[in-house]
């Protein structure tokens, strides 16, 4: 098809707005799925979304629509999703589109990830159609939801706003016609070099990584050899093809196109997103201007849980990987718990989608340590051409007569609500030590920027705001800087023995009242034995908090003979430290111990 017929768009909303269901209209309209395969949220079609409720990963389809001027055009769709945690997956579609539809509830209004969507679509310079849905909803407020999308850009104050039922499918006609009549046809040179943007990908065990172009400029054929410059890779194009959802195979992807060419690579590792792909033997001059790779805001380990080995999880987690490019990962070792991985996520509700998915598509179970932030650990004797060490694990925080300073990762966190709920959210902020950088108005939402460390959002702060703010409050976070910090690492020790993969690293001030929290929940989560067991929180080699996990049953040693006390007593004694050598190679802990810091604050 030519390229004046063809559209490249996305449907950026907040969640639970309607952006499937109208995903779902458009594929049905323009009869991209018959009636038989036609269900409910089509593009969703991942346990852990269909789960929760919330679209994760980036999915594309092709649709052909016949216009009312008599044309057949050809619209790629770029599925987006609208939780926070994954707007990399939204900028990574935007990127490879030239519009975006703006979904908005007519029963709520324009909400905190509205805003916060279309400022990474005008970022990206598309051009906006702004939609109101659920207008047949008898709570749908119509006129005040339009008056608060005409205050969000001066140019929508004029444009005309498209009120729509994604599920009845009333006016969505009117929606397939915009899609043409206003977003612009893809800029191509055909005659150019091959030149495509990689923007997503996935494996297949058989063929290896399959990767989802954007082909900006010449064309793509079958079996053509192709190149990944930033990678340096060669290889030759094992199939390509659109998506209908499916995978569908064709001989060529022209300019301003959008498919998928499978690669046959098994190396995960040798895809990159953001990549250009062009031709091995006509090479593009100049690669594409990728977007900047997701900065991981927090830490975990994952490490192999029951039955689990781990050379199932390292090959689960790196076909993961793949598929989601946010999701980084590097081998580490715990002494408690074996080889593992430490891994980055962009919040903990993504390191949860994580880890259901290793377990429902992988038949993987992990068992997870608490999220941490990063820190640049400057020692009292440097080391030779290296500043400073980058910590992302507590174990291998030096001891502290060795460190001179600590510098934390700080992030520009955006708040954006409705102004009812700004006190509270500055309470919440003042309480994880945010710093107020500007306070604005729009419309009836209030948008607050903090500077916070990295280490108080990586809990539960946003799900604390979310619960404040019964989940009408958006956080959007940017790396700032890295900023001078006094933290401490607690160690734990159970029944004498270190565990490492219970480690944390947390601000001086509240090291004492952390320590307690975190015994205190050791009490009730670590499994009992026949004998008391004292779990030690470590500070700077101190003990600043202790407790006896409380044994199954009494001590067999006192056992009611008529003995005397020094005879018992060093029965006891020897019996005690027969066990604790024992256990100190034998500590096997559930997943709820390591829950145990993730509740920290919710303790009495």
């Amino acid at each position: 098809m030519k390229t004046k017929y063809i559209r490249n768009f996305a449907i950026i909303a907040h969640i639970d707005h309607g952006k499937s269901t109208l995903a779902d209209r458009i594929m049905e309209l323009t009869q991209t799925v018959s009636q038989r395969e036609s269900s409910d949220q089509l593009l969703d079609n991942m346990e852990v979304e269909q789960a929760h409720g919330v679209t994760v990963k980036s999915r594309t389809v092709r649709n052909f629509y016949q216009g009312d001027d008599g044309q057949e055009y050809e619209y790629n769709f770029i599925d987006t999703p609208g939780h926070v945690d994954f707007s990399y997956e939204v900028s990574k579609s935007l990127a490879a589109s030239d519009g975006a539809i703006l979904l908005v509830d007519a029963t709520q209004g324009v909400q905190a990830q509205t805003v916060a969507n279309l400022r990474l679509a005008l970022k990206n310079h598309l051009t906006i159609i702004p939609v109101i849905n659920k207008i047949d909803n008898a709570a749908a407020n119509v006129q005040a939801t339009e008056e608060q999308i005409r205050q969000l850009r001066p140019e929508f104050a004029q444009m005309p706003i498209l009120k729509i039922s994604a599920k009845t499918g009333q006016n969505v006609h009117q929606v397939l016609e915009a899609i043409y009549q206003r977003i612009p046809a893809p800029v191509t040179t055909a005659a150019s070099p091959l030149k495509a943007l990689v923007f997503d990908s996935q494996y297949d065990s058989y063929k290896g990584v399959i990767a989802y172009i954007r082909i900006f400029d010449g064309q793509l054929q079958d079996s053509q050899k192709l190149q990944l410059m930033q990678q340096k890779v060669n290889f030759k194009a094992q199939e390509i093809g659109i998506f209908t959802p499916n995978m569908k195979k064709t001989a060529a992807l022209n300019a301003g196109e959008v498919g998928y060419v499978i690669t046959g690579i098994k190396d995960v590792g040798s895809v990159q997103v953001g990549d250009t792909l062009t031709s091995a033997d006509q090479p593009t001059s100049q690669a594409l201007a990728s977007f900047q790779p997701a900065r991981s805001m927090v830490y975990a380990g994952f490490y192999p849980k029951d039955g689990t080995s781990y050379a199932a999880l390292k090959e689960a987690i790196s076909k993961l990987a793949l598929n989601d490019s946010s999701f980084q990962y590097l081998a580490e070792e715990s002494e408690a718990l074996g080889p593992g991985f430490r891994c980055g996520f962009l919040g903990i509700f993504h390191l949860q989608i994580i880890r259901e998915r290793l377990l429902k598509e992988y038949q993987v179970e992990v068992l997870t340590t608490a999220p941490n932030a990063t820190y640049h650990v400057y020692l009292k004797k440097p080391l030779v051409n290296q500043e400073y060490l980058t910590i992302t694990n507590p174990v291998k925080f030096p001891d502290f007569s060795e460190i001179d300073y600590v510098t934390e990762s700080y992030v520009k966190a955006t708040i954006t609500t409705p102004n009812n709920y700004l006190g509270d959210i500055m309470k919440l902020a003042t309480q994880h030590d945010g710093e107020m950088i500007e306070l604005s108005n729009q419309q009836e939402l209030v948008v607050i920027t903090y500077k916070m460390p990295v280490s108080e959002i990586a809990y539960d702060f946003f799900n604390a705001l979310k619960a404040i703010t019964h989940g009408y409050a958006t956080l959007d976070t940017e790396f700032l800087d890295f900023e001078l910090v006094d933290v401490v690492k607690i160690q734990i020790q159970i029944n004498y023995a270190p565990v490492d993969a219970l480690d944390i690293i947390v601000p001086r001030p509240k090291a004492a009242q952390t320590a307690k929290q975190l015994v205190q929940k050791m009490k009730y989560t670590v499994p009992r034995r026949l004998y008391p067991m004292p779990v030690q929180a470590i500070v700077e080699n101190k003990s600043i908090a202790r407790i006896d996990v409380p044994p199954l049953r009494k001590n067999a040693a006192v056992n009611g003979e008529k003995r005397s006390i020094s005879k018992k007593q060093q029965l006891l004694r020897r019996q005690n430290i027969n066990k604790r050598k024992a256990a100190q190679s034998d500590i096997k802990l559930p997943q709820s111990v390591f829950d145990a810091i993730l509740n920290l604050n919710n303790s009495d």
